[in-house]
């Protein structure tokens, strides 16, 4: 009984391998390509789709960065007309220190007015200048 087993089991073997050069009907042939190619459309969608949000990602991080960066430059910008107008307004008053009296109260004055309305400009740029 073992040698018809056997015998039973190499003609399935056989059957099998020379099954496997046979050509598929035209039908089944259409049907995987079909599927084949839907399903390589499908992984196509997926990757663009993967791809755009990723882009998207690396795009809204990108933008943070640039705001970031004005951001810090419009700062360094406030900062350097203010050391500007400090530095002005010392100047200007050792000057007034130079005139007597009224008109050196109003050298003072002018001095101060120019010196707050530097700092009010710098503050209005850094402000325009800041997202």
């Amino acid at each position: 009984m073992s040698g018809k087993l056997l015998i039973l089991l190499g003609a399935a073997a056989l059957l099998s391998v020379s099954a496997c050069d046979r050509a598929k009907p035209p039908d089944a042939v259409a049907e995987g390509v079909a599927g084949a190619e839907q399903k390589a459309a499908n992984n196509v969608a997926q990757a663009q789709d993967s791809a755009a949000k990723k882009d998207a990602d690396a795009a809204a991080k990108v933008d943070d960065k640039s705001k970031d960066l004005n951001n810090a430059q419009a700062q360094g910008a406030y900062d350097v007309a203010l050391a500007k107008a400090d530095g002005d307004h010392k100047v200007a008053l050792e000057k007034c220190d130079a005139l007597s009296g009224s008109a050196q109260s109003r050298c003072k004055d002018i001095a101060d007015a120019d010196y707050n309305a530097a700092r009010a400009n710098a503050k209005a740029d850094e402000t325009a200048a800041k997202q």
